[in-house]
């Protein structure tokens, strides 16, 4: 997975957990450590899908407009990435058995993580964030007693 869709989903993750707060790309640039430059481009690309709107002045910052449930980590991948599938051998017509057997497991694991990421929603995500964060509390729990 590129950069900037990673980017994109930790953003998504981000404003989908606060839908009523405006946040800017400076504040999620520094909790995951990466250029309010390089998340702007990424913003642009969300807008342009309908993800995020953006708003303007003082408290301003991004706000997200899509449906959690729904939005699926392939939907969002597919806007950085070419997601078509194609495995490709470097000449078929001259390729030997050990390249194919190569390309046929290539194509195999490539199917089954776009089919993972095109059933994993940011409702999901945001659930399992939920439950880092719950045991992550209680093993602090525990070591403080």
């Amino acid at each position: 997975m590129q950069k900037s869709s990673r980017l994109a989903i930790y953003a998504l993750m981000e404003l989908a957990s606060n839908p009523d707060r405006q946040i800017s790309t400076a504040e999620i640039g520094d909790k995951y450590r990466v250029s309010s430059h390089h998340l702007a481009k990424v913003f642009i690309t969300l807008g342009r899908a309908g993800l995020v709107q953006s708003i303007r002045g003082v408290g301003g910052g991004y706000s997200f407009t899509g449906n959690a449930k729904r939005l699926t980590l392939l939907d969002i991948i597919s806007l950085f990435e070419d997601t078509t599938n194609e495995c490709k051998l470097n000449d078929p017509t001259k390729a030997t058995d050990e390249e194919w057997a190569m390309f046929d497991v290539s194509k195999e694991i490539n199917d089954m993580a776009l089919a993972t990421y095109g059933s994993i929603t940011i409702a999901t995500l945001l659930k399992q964030v939920e439950r880092h964060r719950k045991l992550r509390a209680q093993k602090s729990e525990e070591m403080s007693v």
